[in-house]
């Protein structure tokens, strides 16, 4: 069939199979060309593997270390006429750019928050592997039912307290406009949130392969945040999201004292702000991204997911010495982002930004092609007026 973008708001309602292949593998090109990373993973796990951070943890896992790879996400599969999901595409792709390399890697797709795919993972680990010695929690999701108690929750987007009202802007039309975000009305919300977005589930996978012997000896598990600058923090890390990223953040003790007896230990990454399916539904977001883009490409330090996780297992989780930390005990690859040069400029764009000079003074234009990259499309090298085979396979999943 012909695969053209649908969109609808801040989602792409078709993926491409051949434009998600040359994504991925343009992410395994840019690992290969830095070289392997010394003392990194063997045989790692990835809880959210399929798109953004978490793809670009398993890429940067196989082909910077030459790990062998299990990933598990929860994604729709191509039907004739009907495309799969990005996640599923890029999964194929993964698997068989990994098989051509003589890497070993399989795949589970199902609800992650489930403890039925949990004990899925324990045995597909405990048959191949026998143990891992990485976890890479990268789950993004707007709901989870809870595996004790089947309560089903959906997280809220809003900010704590009062109204905010900021500018915002429409990635697809390029209108900049003034919008305002009531907030939450209960303490319930926010615990929604955090029931969905926070640590718990992490831990309680961890728990749980630590209980089936699976950990390896000295074992790390890594979780994904975001802190941000003063003008998203009401909307985010003053917000809704920023109290379950308090949360998640707030699990990595509990898990260092769960892996005390096997010599592991827990981190959470404060990445960049990036264009990836999640971000682009926060309003604000976007537009501050568009600028933070602009800057940093002029600046020459900018970077996507595969470049940001890249540059967290070579230069902090697998490099010699102490892992630096910020002072509660975070990794902070949001560095280059957050550096004052970078921010000031930021700043003084955002008081100048309208509908008019938007294309003049952001790079909306780089969000607009990352935003469809994510989902296949804008790639030089596709004819996308091409018949393509959107039935594609993922070599490990039996269907």
């Amino acid at each position: 069939m012909i695969i053209q973008p649908r969109v609808r708001g801040f989602i792409c309602l078709t993926s491409h199979p051949e434009g998600t292949a040359q994504h991925v593998k343009q992410q395994i090109d840019h690992v290969k060309s830095k070289g392997k990373i010394e003392n990194g993973p063997k045989k790692v796990l990835v809880i959210g593997a399929s798109t953004g951070f978490g793809l670009a943890s398993r890429i940067t896992a196989a082909f910077g270390t030459d790990a062998a790879t299990i990933g598990v996400f929860f994604e729709k599969p191509a039907a004739p006429g009907k495309p799969g999901t990005a996640g599923w595409y890029n999964t194929a792709a993964f698997e068989n750019e990994a098989h051509a390399a003589g890497l070993y890697a399989k795949s589970i797709n199902g609800d992650a928050f489930s403890d039925e795919i949990k004990r899925q993972t324990i045995d597909l680990i405990k048959e191949d592997l026998g143990q891992v010695d990485l976890v890479v929690y990268s789950l993004a999701s707007p709901r989870r039912t809870h595996p004790k108690t089947g309560v089903a929750y959906t997280s809220v987007l809003k900010p704590i307290g009062q109204v905010f009202t900021d500018k915002t802007v429409d990635f697809h039309s390029g209108v900049v406009s003034d919008i305002s975000i009531q907030p939450v009305e209960s303490e319930e919300d926010i615990n929604k949130t955090i029931a969905v977005m926070g640590g718990e589930d992490w831990k309680f996978w961890i728990e749980q392969l630590k209980d089936a012997g699976v950990l390896a000896d000295g074992v790390k598990t890594v979780a994904y945040s975001y802190i941000g600058p003063e003008l998203t923090y009401p909307i985010y890390r003053n917000g809704t999201i920023g109290r379950a990223k308090d949360d998640l953040e707030g699990t990595v003790p509990v898990l260092n004292d769960l892996l005390e007896g096997i010599g592991g230990i827990s981190y959470v990454s404060v990445n960049k702000a990036l264009v990836t399916q999640s971000s682009s539904a926060i309003p604000v977001v976007p537009l501050y991204i568009s600028l933070l883009y602009k800057v940093m490409k002029e600046k020459g330090i900018h970077e996507g997911t595969i470049e940001q996780m890249q540059r967290l297992f070579a230069e902090r989780l697998y490099a010699n010495g102490e892992i630096p930390l910020d002072e509660k005990g975070r990794i902070r690859v949001d560095d280059w982002e957050m550096r004052e040069d970078v921010q000031t400029e930021v700043a003084k764009l955002w008081k100048q930004i309208t509908t008019e000079n938007l294309e003049q003074i952001s790079d909306i234009a780089g969000y607009r092609k990352d935003f469809f990259n994510l989902f296949g499309f804008s790639f030089d090298t596709v004819d996308y007026d091409k018949d393509t085979n959107e039935v594609v396979k993922i070599l490990s999943i039996k269907e």
